[in-house]
């Protein structure tokens, strides 16, 4: 799965739990949170779905 999402969106975008950065793993299809709370954020057609509700926590 390829995710096409510009540079400019990652750099724009940010966590809606903490704030923090989002990092784009291809591999999982999804937006991981670079900052505290380390949340990874499901893309589906090429969209970020930015919801809290919607991510996955990380394993801890």
């Amino acid at each position: 799965m390829t995710m096409k999402l510009d540079s400019w969106l990652l750099e724009i975008l940010a966590c809606p739990n903490c704030g923090g950065g989002l990092s784009a793993d291809e591999g999982a299809g999804e937006l991981v949170c670079t900052g505290s709370c380390g949340y990874a954020y499901p893309v589906r057609d090429d969209i970020p779905v930015l919801l809290v509700d919607e991510a996955r926590a990380p394993a801890s």
